[in-house]
């Protein structure tokens, strides 16, 4: 690997950081191992001096722990060592929150000792049994933010989005936003030139085109009322109409108030807001394809005109479509190569 301290900021070089992984039987490998590789890589490109971080991967009880795809990995006990930063995996515990009493302890005390405390994926359950993210914004799978709110309503589930940091707490979505929530980890202590270092030895991008938004989250969401999800798959269909709150509660035979309550539940967030982020992640689609003009996207996906188009994809994306066909351009000629 290319030695590029040279061109690193000298803040770069700081005192080494403990990180501790906390893990499930039956994650996914890729929940810890991807922002773990991200942390590794600072490391190696700060060679010849010392590390920025220091890993442990750690298990309620030790020793092997056995992955979803079947392969083990050696982990500590869970013990009272102070970490600057605690990082806690998804899985099926998490997930079905089973997760035992000792280890929500561990957390709960374990954050109060630590700088940072996040979450990968379905990891953010863990967070919110421990009361960590009560009153607080944060993130996870999209096909688990529904219940996430459900079961904490005392949480702002933001289902479209790649992470969130709010105050000392970091969440991030699906398995391989761990990496996006790495690099930005990465980012916060050492600088962005050396998480854009980071992401280049990854071949990944430092921060991904079409912004901070998971991808299709809405366009594949599959609600368990029967009627909520009848009014998504509605509003799919007629993105090009006006679909009004009044309109959609009448597709799902409920009324207003019920149907803003219900839907919020469900999906955590409003009917408006989920129409709008369904038309702007159909409308990127299209952008990004670039066979058509941006004015005929912003009439085929309901927003009448490229302007109220642009504004929206500003909220969604923090860029404009202009930006993303750029870079859905950029990434078909490397493709190419």
């Amino acid at each position: 690997m290319p030695k590029t301290t040279e061109s690193l900021p000298r803040r770069a070089r700081a005192d080494t950081r403990s990180i501790g992984f906390l893990v499930f039987a039956d994650c996914s490998m890729l929940d810890f191992t991807a922002p773990l590789c991200a942390f590794d890589v600072a490391n190696r490109l700060l060679e010849p001096g010392p590390p920025a971080y220091a890993m442990r991967v750690l298990s309620e009880s030790g020793g092997l722990v056995r992955s979803s795809s079947g392969a083990a990995m050696w982990t500590e006990p869970l013990g009272r060592a102070l970490f600057d930063t605690l990082v806690v995996s998804g899985g099926r515990a998490p997930r079905e929150n089973t997760v035992s009493p000792d280890v929500i302890g561990f957390v709960r005390r374990a954050a109060k000792r630590a700088r940072r405390t996040t979450s990968v994926c379905t990891g953010a359950f863990v967070l919110a049994a421990a009361g960590l993210l009560d009153g607080r914004r944060a993130t996870t799978h999209w096909r688990m933010a529904g219940a996430m709110q459900r079961l904490h309503p005392a949480i702002r589930v933001e289902s479209d989005r790649i992470y969130i940091h709010d105050g000392p707490v970091w969440t991030s979505a699906g398995i391989s936003a761990g990496i996006d929530l790495a690099l930005a980890l990465i980012e916060d202590d050492l600088g962005i030139e050396m998480a854009r270092a980071v992401a280049r030895e990854l071949v990944v991008y430092h921060r991904r085109p079409g912004g901070q938004s998971q991808f299709s989250s809405l366009l594949e969401m599959d609600p368990p009322s029967s009627r909520i999800s009848q009014a998504l798959v509605y509003a799919r269909e007629h993105l090009h109409e006006d679909l009004d709150v009044e309109r959609l509660a009448e597709v799902a035979c409920l009324s207003r108030r019920q149907f803003d309550r219900a839907f919020a539940a469900e999906t955590g967030q409003s009917p408006a807001k989920a129409v709008e982020k369904l038309r702007v992640e159909t409308a990127c689609l299209r952008v990004e394809a670039g066979a058509e003009s941006l004015e005929l996207i912003a009439r085929a996906t309901g927003f009448a005109d490229p302007e109220r188009m642009r504004r929206a994809f500003l909220r969604v994306y923090g860029q404009p479509p202009q930006a993303i066909r750029r870079a859905g351009r950029a990434a078909q000629m490397i493709g190419q190569d």
